[in-house]
Formats: structure tokens, C-alpha cells, sequence
């Protein structure tokens, strides 16, 4: 075999995992380590013929490092070597060796968590962090001291921290390799560009077919954009000798093999990839690598209760393992389009998908395992509490998790069918609905990124017509007629179209206009589906799939995204929060008062709703009774002004239906009376002028004496029941509460001898020399007013007191018009000084009226001049 990197410190692995029950292997990409490792390890006397199962992130890395193991050995893979994905295995007998994806690791600790025949289990690529990663090293660590002490568990990475992880394998030995590089050029942007990624993307490639020497790769955030630049370099025309070769996740493994292999003499490729080509695989004959800096990962929000695919730079650590790729075989060049001070502000590692992604899975997973807190397990990265807390919620809707947090015999049924719980949940569901396939179908739909593109303006939202088009350009031949999918008028026109070129991407239909379709997606599309299908098969016959159901199985998987139409044609989703569709307008879906909305942003007080189904309500009735719950409610009505006592039907956050209930209880009218009146007010109640100043005057002892209660509107509205209640017991309306007389009341609040102080000290009233009983406003605490006519004081020397004589009124003198004059508390400096100044203004204009020179010996009047 071809010497490796890797090759020199395999020994020392092997010694050190004859005593030692892990390990953790440090090595640069490219040095080897995916397929001599488990070759190295097959014949250690501690395995005992056992098996060696080791993980890889990806289905394209875990087929590729199977296919290279068995080669080295000189044999086809299922014999010694075979892999294990989804939808695809090849094992035999035989095979000694098994390379899976890491969720399926996972099935096999919770059939056996033991791992009885397994020796040793591999971790590799472990930098990515991947949530099934963490999971199965969890769970693997638990298994190995609980129950398999002789269990091997070697972790492999390129560039992660090797001390955090060997103190979580308990002080594991680390075993380095330095590898085996050639020198790369590192060249960077002078300046931010604002050019479109996929024109910076195209100019850089030409750019380094011209000027250096090599195949190129050329690594971008998904495969909308790797379309796009595809489709840009095509109509450059480069030329036969160069080969444009996507490689992400979900091509078909001939387009993925193809753009692995070398190329052919004279040729040059150019391979278009996610970061699914950062690690584990060899793209031979690269020497030019193009970074974009970009990655697409998901992002869960328990705010929200949704995931999202972002767009994020890379890390340090991923840029360095995507230039490592140009420097495997030769020197080579990496082209970063950014500058070296964007450079400088990347982040070391990129964040774990355990502290960014949807729990629910994982939360089922725990709870099958025998797990109710995940501090139970061992962790690099514990799972956040509220992500966990947001998937019992969902867990326990679906009926997959008690209120305990323990796993139900139906969520134990959920977790052995190896789909996220929402899927299984609708797949369980569907098959007593009938509809099986059509379950299978939109779980495969919403597993594959959008395939139908729209020229411009927002895409159709209508998850049916995703599926028609599936079926129907898939069922199209040209050697037979179409058959129809469902059953029921159909929602929407597809062309059929049939090509043998799996080169084809695209098709353009005229009865979708503007809109482009990804065939190959929709071919994924109906493999899956299959797929789900075969291993989900229904019980018994069923009838052709109506997909009209779309929209009811889509609530069954999705209770916390139905969406109720409101009155101005947002949406309120039953989780609470609030929902727009994009161009209303121009949706077909818009008609309908409720959807199921499956695919959302999080911007802002209101989602974007991008993908949706519309669901009947008698269906939701009908068949997610357990969804619905009746709640039986007495509250005010603030429209009405009164108490109303109904019955809401409500499906989380939404009011399905509500009707009145008959004879409330007279607690439950108070109660809601309480509240309707703390929400409008006092105002609300009738007062009157005497109940006012009762009120005030009242007031007006608290802040002279502090054990007078107090009876300011923000103490009476934090008191409502013990003043308020038994006078209002029961009573329903505005109407009702118009009969109250609140200065009884309020006098009530008052005892016998405070009732007597207040007449004494506070009066309602005072006489004035004319003989007038003039009333004291008290609404300012510490300065109560009397306002009266400036001729009704003549012959008062001393400003009027109240609290049995301490607290002198502020006087409001009046003109004959009953206008402030003069507001004074010392009315014998008012006779002395400014009343002359005051007598000159109101003879002018009140000459008819009485202006003694001496107002101290003149006759007080409430006329315009004394009677005779």
C-alpha cells in the first residue's frame, strides 16, 4: 500500500489502545487517518474478532472511506469493509469493519446498548461537531462504564482541541500526527467586494484557470449557489477540457463519484462543493482551491420554535482545513474572497450544532436511552436548557413524552422509526388516515431544500404543488400516459417532462410561468419518499392519496405552526406568535382561514410565511381532538361592557369556536367584573361630584396623617375586591355598576370616628361674610382651594383654615365674571398691599358694580353692590 502520513504513529496507537480503553487522534487532513486507522486496528488481540464501526458526518464521506478500505485490501466493499447510510448498505457476513453515518450509531446503542460484537467504535472527523456526534459519544461513554469496560473509543479530528476531549474520554492518551503538506499560497482581497457572489465566484475562476496549474475547488455556502455558478460558467464556455462537477449531500452517487475521480488526460475540473468536501474526502488532481468563506448551517430558536438555515462565515479552522485541500498532492494556490482584516475577525472553531439546533430528536433519544436530564450523560457541550425545555413541550404534544419527561410506549414507537418525531408522529397518524404515501411524500419534500425557483416576485407558499409536480414529472414517459396522483380537483398544473440526461437540472414550464424546477431534487425527492415508504409500509391497502389531506397531516407533525387567519389577513400561529403570507395577493393558499405553516423566518414581531398547506377546521376537530382543548372562560367584555361567560374550543393560541355557557357562579362573575373594571379604569364607576370630594377630602387626611386609608385612585384599583367586591356581588355590566352609590361606599371605608373628624376637620363647604356656603376643592392633597367672588370677603381679615384651624385654604379670588383675580393664602396682606392695584382694574371694567375704598369695613356681597 502507498505509504501515508499516517502511517508512522499507527504503532503507537496500537500500543496505547492495548491497555488504555480510548484515545484521541490529532491529524491534518489528507494524512490518512479515515481509512488506515480501522485497517490498522482489525487485528488487535483485544478485538477478538469483533467489529469495528466508526462514524462519519456524511453519507458521501462514509461511502467514499468504505469503497478506499476495501480497495486496499483488494476487495469489494461488503466484504471486510462495507457502510451503513441511509437508504444504502452494504454489508456481508463477513465485513469486519462498518463505516456509518452517525444517526445510525445512534439506532444501534438504543437496539443495543450494550453493543454487544463491536470492539471499537470511531469517532472521525469529530471537529464538526455534529449533533448525533455528541450524541453517540455520550451515549457510547455511558455504555462503556456501565456496561462495556472493554469498549474501545478512539476520537479522530483535524483541528479540534485534543485536551477537552481526552479529560472527557477520562484523561485519554492523545496520539499526534504531523502529516503531510506542500506549501500553499494564500492570496486575498485588496478590498470588500460588492459584486454577487456567484460573479466574484466565475471572475475567480477564470481567473486561476489561466494563471495556475491544477483542478480547481471551489467551495460554497449550498447548492442554490453551486446551481448558479454552474450555471454561469456554462455559458462562458470554457471549453471540452473542462469539466464542471458539483459535490454536495444530496446528488446521486454517480454525480458525487464523478467529481472524486481524477480526470482524464488533458482535462481539468472544477469542482463546485459545500463543506461537505472540508474533510474525510479526496478530491484528486485539486491544486486550486476558490473559498467563498461561507457555510450554510441550521439555527433553532426557542423563542420562535423554528429552525432556519443561515448563512454564516466560516471559522479559522474550517478556512484553514479548505486551503489545506489545494496543498494534498502539490503546491497549490488558495483564493479567499476576503481581506486579511476580515481574516483577522473570523472565529476560531465554529459553533457545535448542539448549542444552535432543533433538540427534539435528541430529547427523544435521551428519553428512550433512560435519560431525564441530559446532566446525566457526559458532554463537551451540554444541551441548552430552553431548547430541551422547547422539545418536551413538542414531545409531549405529540404524545411522545409524559409530564414527568419520560418516554411514552407511543414515543418509543416514534423513536424506533428513525425519522425527526414530527415526521413519525405524521406517519403513524396517517396510516389510520389512509394516507400513507402521501405522509411519505411531504416528509420528503420538506427534508430537500425548495426545488421550484421563481424568476422574480415571492414564490408560490402552496406545499401542494411541490408535490404534484414531484409525482408528476417523476410518473411522466414518454412511452405512457401520466397517471393522476390524487384524487380531488388538482391545485395546480405541472408540464410533464422526461429526460435519460442526469445532467439536466432544470426544466421550464409554461404552466407554472416564471418558475424553474430542479429535476434532479425532484428525483431525490421520489427516491426518499420511496424509501420512507418501503420502510414505513401501511397495514393495509390503501386508496389513492387525496392531497387535499396535505394540509391535516402537516398538523399533525407541525400542532404549534397551524395559523389561523385573522380579520386583517395576518395569520396567528397556534405557538402564539404572529405570521404574514408574502404577495397575499397573488396566493392561492390566502383564501383559506387556516394553514399549516411549515416553512418560516423569525424576523421580527412576524414570521414570513414561505411554505404552507391550508387545513380545514372541522378537521382539525375532527381528527387532533387531543390538539384541542375546551376552555371554559367568565371575562369582561370590553366592547360590550359587560361580563360574558363562554365556552372557547382552543387549539394552543388559536379560538377555534367559542359559545356562551349558561349560570356562571357569582365568584367567577366577581372575579371577571374585578378584572374589567381594573382594565378601564375607575372611571368606569359612577362617580359623582360629592363622591369626589369625599375622595379628596379623605385624601387629604392620609397625607396629613398616615393611618387614614388611602384613597387615591392607584390604592383603590390595588384594592378592588375588599372595598369594591361585596358592594358589586353579583352584578354583570356598566349598566349594573351605574345603580352603585360610591360616597356610601366610601364612607364605609371610614370609621365612625373618622367619619366625625373629617366634618370637623374637612369640611365640605365654607361660609363666607356674604352668607355663601362655598365648596372647598381638595383634588391638590396639600393645597386645598376655595374659589369665591372678591366681594363676598369684604370685611374677613384672616384667610379661612381647615384641620380644626391649622392648614390655611388657598384663596381663588374671583372677578364679577367669576375670573381669578388674585390667588393668595395670606388674605390680610392681600387687603393691605395688592387690593388697590386689583380695585383700580375691576372698577374699570365692573363700574357698576361695588368697590369700597376700606374692604375691611365694607358690607360683603354676592350681588353687584350691597342691598340698602
Amino acid at each position: 500500500m502507498k505509504q501515508l502520513p499516517i502511517d508512522p504513529v499507527l504503532p503507537e496507537l496500537q500500543n496505547l489502545l492495548r491497555s488504555a480503553v480510548s484515545a484521541v487522534l490529532v491529524a491534518p487532513p489528507g494524512a490518512g487517518k479515515t481509512t488506515r486507522v480501522p485497517l490498522a486496528l482489525l487485528d488487535e488481540p483485544w478485538l477478538r474478532n469483533q467489529r469495528i464501526v466508526m462514524l462519519e458526518p456524511r453519507r458521501l464521506a462514509a461511502r467514499s472511506a468504505a469503497r478506499r478500505m476495501a480497495s486496499e485490501l483488494g476487495e469489494h466493499v461488503g466484504e471486510t469493509v462495507g457502510y451503513r447510510v441511509r437508504m444504502d448498505t452494504k454489508v456481508g457476513a463477513r465485513t469486519r469493519i462498518e463505516v456509518i453515518t452517525e444517526g445510525v450509531l445512534t439506532r444501534m446503542l438504543q437496539e443495543d446498548q450494550a453493543l454487544e460484537g463491536i470492539g471499537a467504535v470511531i469517532f472521525d472527523e469529530f471537529h464538526e461537531r455534529s449533533l448525533h456526534a455528541d450524541l453517540g459519544l455520550a451515549l457510547c461513554l455511558q455504555t462503556q462504564q456501565l456496561l462495556r469496560e472493554d469498549l474501545r473509543i478512539v476520537v479522530m479530528s483535524a483541528t479540534i482541541e485534543a485536551e477537552p476531549v481526552a479529560s472527557l474520554l477520562g484523561s485519554a492518551p492523545i496520539v499526534r500526527s504531523e502529516g503531510r503538506s506542500f506549501p500553499v499560497e494564500t492570496r486575498y482581497l485588496d478590498r470588500p467586494s460588492d459584486e454577487r457572489l456567484e460573479q466574484q465566484i466565475v471572475r475567480s475562476v477564470a481567473h486561476a484557470l489561466e494563471n495556475d496549474p491544477g483542478d480547481v475547488l471551489v467551495f460554497l455556502p449550498g447548492a442554490a449557489e453551486i446551481r448558479r455558478v454552474e450555471a454561469r460558467l456554462r455559458e462562458r464556455k470554457l471549453g471540452s477540457q473542462f469539466r464542471i462537477a458539483p459535490l454536495f449531500g444530496v446528488l446521486s452517487q454517480e454525480e458525487q463519484d464523478a467529481a472524486l475521480a481524477p480526470c482524464a488526460p488533458g482535462e481539468r475540473k472544477i469542482v463546485l462543493a459545500t463543506s461537505i468536501a472540508e474533510t474525510s474526502l479526496t478530491v484528486e488532481g485539486v491544486r486550486i482551491v476558490i473559498d467563498s468563506g461561507l457555510m450554510r448551517v441550521p439555527r433553532f430558536l426557542p423563542r420562535t420554535g423554528m429552525s432556519r438555515l443561515e448563512t454564516i462565515r466560516v471559522s479559522r479552522a474550517s478556512a484553514d482545513q479548505r486551503r489545506g485541500r489545494a496543498g494534498r498532492l502539490d503546491s497549490g494556490v488558495c483564493y479567499r474572497l476576503w481581506t486579511v482584516q476580515e481574516d483577522r475577525n473570523l472565529k476560531e472553531q465554529s459553533t457545535p450544532e448542539i448549542l444552535e439546533a432543533d433538540m427534539t430528536g435528541l430529547a427523544l433519544e435521551l428519553a428512550a436511552w433512560g435519560v431525564a436530564d441530559p446532566s446525566e450523560l457526559q458532554w463537551l457541550d451540554p444541551p441548552p436548557a430552553a431548547a430541551m425545555a422547547h422539545a418536551r413541550e413538542l414531545l409531549h404534544r405529540l404524545g411522545a413524552m409524559d409530564e414527568r419527561g419520560s418516554i411514552t410506549p407511543y414515543g418509543r414507537d416514534l423513536a424506533e422509526r428513525g425519522l425527526h418525531p414530527r415526521f413519525a408522529h405524521m406517519l403513524v397518524q396517517a396510516a389510520a388516515l389512509k394516507q400513507t404515501k402521501l405522509a411519505c411524500m411531504i416528509a420528503a419534500v420538506l427534508n430537500e431544500r425548495d426545488f421550484m425557483r421563481k424568476d422574480t416576485g415571492t414564490a408560490d407558499a402552496d406545499l401542494r404543488v411541490r408535490i404534484e409536480a414531484v409525482h408528476k414529472i417523476m410518473s411522466a414517459s414518454p412511452h405512457k400516459p401520466h397517471k393522476p396522483y390524487v384524487s380531488g380537483q388538482p391545485t395546480a398544473a405541472v408540464d410533464q417532462a422526461h429526460s435519460d440526461d442526469g445532467q439536466i437540472a432544470n426544466l421550464r414550464s409554461p404552466a407554472l410561468p416564471g418558475y424553474s424546477l430542479d429535476v434532479a431534487a425532484c428525483r431525490r425527492i421520489a427516491a426518499e419518499g420511496r424509501h420512507i415508504y418501503e420502510s414505513h409500509p401501511p397495514a393495509d391497502q390503501e386508496p389513492v392519496a387525496d392531497i387535499h389531506s396535505s394540509g391535516l397531516l402537516l398538523a399533525l407533525a407541525y400542532p404549534d405552526r397551524i395559523a389561523q387567519k385573522r380579520a386583517d389577513g395576518r395569520y396567528l400561529l397556534s405557538n402564539g406568535r404572529g405570521a404574514i403570507l408574502p404577495d397575499a395577493g397573488t396566493q392561492v393558499i390566502s383564501s383559506a382561514s387556516y394553514l399549516v405553516a411549515v416553512d418560516l423566518d423569525d424576523g421580527g414581531a412576524e414570521s414570513r410565511i414561505y411554505l404552507a398547506s391550508p387545513v380545514d377546521a372541522e378537521q382539525l376537530e375532527l381528527y387532533c381532538p387531543s390538539l384541542i382543548k375546551q376552555e371554559k372562560s367568565v371575562e369582561w367584555d370590553r366592547s360590550a361592557g359587560r361580563v360574558r361567560a363562554t365556552t372557547k374550543h382552543k387549539l394552543g393560541a388559536l379560538v377555534l369556536k367559542e359559545h356562551p355557557t349558561a349560570s356562571p357562579t357569582p365568584e367567577e362573575l366577581l372575579f371577571a367584573l374585578m378584572q374589567g373594571i381594573a382594565e378601564e379604569g375607575l372611571d368606569i364607576l359612577p362617580w359623582t361630584r360629592a363622591a369626589r370630594q369625599l375622595q379628596h377630602r379623605a385624601g387629604f387626611m392620609h397625607a396629613v396623617d398616615a393611618s387614614w386609608p388611602d384613597l387615591s385612585d392607584e390604592a383603590l384599583l390595588a384594592a378592588l375586591e375588599q372595598w369594591l367586591g361585596p358592594h358589586v356581588y353579583g352584578l354583570k355590566s356598566r349598566n349594573d355598576l351605574a345603580r352603585l352609590r360610591l360616597t356610601d361606599i366610601l364612607e364605609a371605608m371610614l370609621t365612625w370616628e373618622q367619619r366625625r373628624e373629617l366634618d370637623a376637620s374637612v369640611p365640605t363647604h365654607i361660609t363666607v361674610p356674604s352668607g355663601s356656603r362655598i365648596p372647598v376643592d381638595y383634588s391638590d392633597l396639600t393645597s386645598p382651594v376655595l374659589s369665591v367672588r372678591l366681594q363676598e370677603m369684604f370685611g374677613l381679615q384672616d384667610t379661612p383654615r381647615i384641620a380644626r384651624g391649622t392648614v390655611p385654604v388657598t384663596l381663588h379670588l374671583l372677578s364679577p365674571a367669576q375670573r381669578p383675580v388674585q390667588v393668595t393664602k395670606d388674605l390680610a396682606s392681600f387687603w393691605q398691599n395688592a387690593y388697590f392695584e386689583v380695585k383700580k382694574d375691576l372698577k374699570g371694567r365692573y363700574p357698576k358694580h361695588y368697590w369700597p375704598d376700606d374692604p375691611l369695613a365694607a358690607m360683603p356681597t354676592n350681588r353687584a353692590k350691597p342691598r340698602s
